[in-house]
């Protein structure tokens, strides 16, 4: 029948790569959230309470989970002008990291609920707050999801 072309071929084999690669990362930013949020099971805890370090873990893997989301699922848009729903998106995975990092640091920032302190603390108010993010950043990541790709054509 219709033998695909050379080049539709290879922009799919690029857009694999590309999804690959965000997958890639994306692991690597769950195991860097793993680590941060329960370092136990690496044989690394050395505090009974979150602090500082684990928090900064924690936020770092959630950065490199939304990164690889949102290059994996910008390669199934292929060359193709994403809606302006995945533009919407894109700015709530922004938003949402940014509301993660901001209530998970908010000790370290000044922001705390306890007065001036003495080492930070990820507390149940933190937690809420970087808990609000994520929900934000999985709004974000569903909305930029190629559906139109996914519907059957008569």
């Amino acid at each position: 029948m219709n033998e695909p072309t050379e080049p539709a071929t290879k922009n799919r084999t690029i857009a694999g790569e590309r999804v690959r690669f965000g997958l890639f990362i994306s692991a690597l930013g769950l195991v860097a959230l793993i680590l941060g949020a329960k370092p136990e099971w690496f044989g690394l805890d050395r505090s009974p309470v979150i602090g500082f370090v684990q928090t900064s873990v924690i936020l770092v893997g959630l950065a490199f989970i939304c990164l690889g989301g949102y290059i994996g699922l910008a390669a199934l848009w292929g060359g193709q002008e994403k809606s302006i729903i995945a533009d919407i998106g894109l700015r709530l995975i922004s938003t949402g990291y940014v509301i993660s990092v901001f209530a998970g640091m908010a000790d370290v920032f000044g922001m705390s609920a306890k007065d001036n302190p003495k080492i930070p603390f990820f507390g149940p108010w933190q937690a809420a707050g970087m808990e609000i993010g994520m929900l934000v950043i999985a709004a974000g990541i569903l909305m930029i999801i190629p559906y139109h790709i996914f519907r059957k054509t008569k």
